[in-house]
C-alpha cells in the first residue's frame, strides 16, 4: 500500500433520528440518520405489506398465479 494517500479509519457515532447512538468505526466521525435496526418497521416487526389500488391482484390475473395463503 502506498504511504499517506488513506484515510484515518477511527471511531465514529452513528445517530438515528429515534435517538438510538450506534459506536462503529469509520472514515467519518459522526453521521445521522432517519432509520436504523431499532426503529426500522422490518427489524422491529410492525411491516405491513400494503396493496396500493390492488396491485398484486392485477399482476396475479395478468399472469394466471394462484395467490398463496
Amino acid at each position: 500500500m502506498k504511504n499517506d494517500i488513506h484515510p484515518t479509519y477511527e471511531e465514529a457515532t452513528i445517530t438515528c433520528a429515534c435517538g438510538n447512538v450506534i459506536k462503529t468505526r469509520s472514515t467519518r466521525k459522526t453521521m445521522n440518520v432517519n432509520t436504523c435496526s431499532a426503529c426500522h418497521p422490518y427489524f422491529t416487526g410492525k411491516k405491513t405489506m400494503l396493496d396500493t389500488e390492488g396491485r398484486v391482484d392485477a399482476f396475479l390475473r395478468r399472469y394466471n398465479k394462484a395467490k398463496k395463503a
